[in-house]
């Protein structure tokens, strides 16, 4: 376990927020995306899981820390089914954030609060199907129905990257003519209300835990809201560290972080570093 060598942030605040997380562990929250952080980023999204080695990982970090909170725009019941989070007794102080934070679930009992969903999702969801005919047709593409949203991939197209920018305009007309927004990702286009976003949702975790420290490690367009609620909390004193699941496809991500892994499976190795190096209470 203790092979896993400790990642060293390239910026000053990067450095200072690793240090007190490592100094003070019960004093922090580990933030962290599912999808392309987690999980790896597969052709159908209802084949994500977990890498294997995410929850063993968590289970030794998450009993140091004030919080773990997975941040994600699946429904939270998806994200603790494909996360395998659920019944795993040292993950107790975990929470999903789900649709951006509208939805929450608490693994210590288990507990899911979810708001019924704007009148403009079930509309959207109605139309959309249309919308995709007349630009194109469905072929090759994907729609996942996320309850609060509804995301349209590209991935599987012929020319994903061409029908991901044939579908922009459309659907952002869409979205707009039924209040919803368009969050743009990874080869996926989703309507979702406004209001939430990874930035909220990670601010008002931390201010809900009080924690001083914060690391958050994301990969794609979303978890720009909560790279900035970072460098926004930074400003008030909390500690920080921007991780970035080593995608080229996010290069904006990248740039902005303090510590670039290697996908998945580097966000996992620098978990277990930092249950290595934390110190125990």
């Amino acid at each position: 376990m203790g092979s896993h060598p400790l990642p060293e942030p390239t910026t000053v605040a990067g450095r200072e927020g690793l240090t007190a997380l490592l100094e003070r562990p019960a004093s922090a929250v580990v933030g962290l995306d599912f999808d392309g952080t987690l999980a790896e980023i597969v052709p159908d999204p209802d084949r994500a899981r977990a890498h294997p080695g995410a929850v063993p990982a968590l289970s030794r970090l998450a009993p140091m820390l004030r919080s773990v909170a997975v941040i994600t725009g699946r429904p939270a019941r998806v994200a603790v089914e494909y996360g395998g989070f659920a019944g795993v007794g040292e993950l107790a102080g975990l929470v999903v954030l789900g649709a951006y934070g509208a939805e929450r679930w608490e693994a210590a009992d288990g507990a899911l609060t979810s708001p019924e969903p704007p009148p403009g999702v079930a509309a959207v969801k109605a139309e959309l199907p249309d919308v995709l005919e007349a630009h194109g047709g469905e072929r090759g593409l994907w729609t996942e129905d996320k309850g609060r949203a509804v995301a349209v991939h590209t991935r599987r197209a012929e020319d994903p990257r061409a029908a991901f920018e044939r579908l922009r305009a459309p659907l952002y007309a869409l979205a707009e003519r039924h209040g919803l927004i368009v969050e743009p990702g990874r080869l996926v286009l989703e309507l979702r209300p406004p209001g939430m976003d990874k930035g909220v949702a990670l601010t008002d975790h931390i201010r809900a835990t009080g924690a001083d420290t914060v690391l958050y490690a994301g990969d794609d367009l979303g978890d720009l809201a909560a790279f900035a609620a970072v460098e926004r909390l930074r400003d008030e004193g909390v500690r920080g560290v921007l991780v970035c699941s080593g995608s080229t496809e996010v290069t904006e991500l990248a740039a902005r972080a303090d510590l670039v892994v290697d996908g998945p499976a580097g966000v996992v190795a620098l978990l277990n570093a930092l249950a290595t190096a934390a110190t125990r209470p």
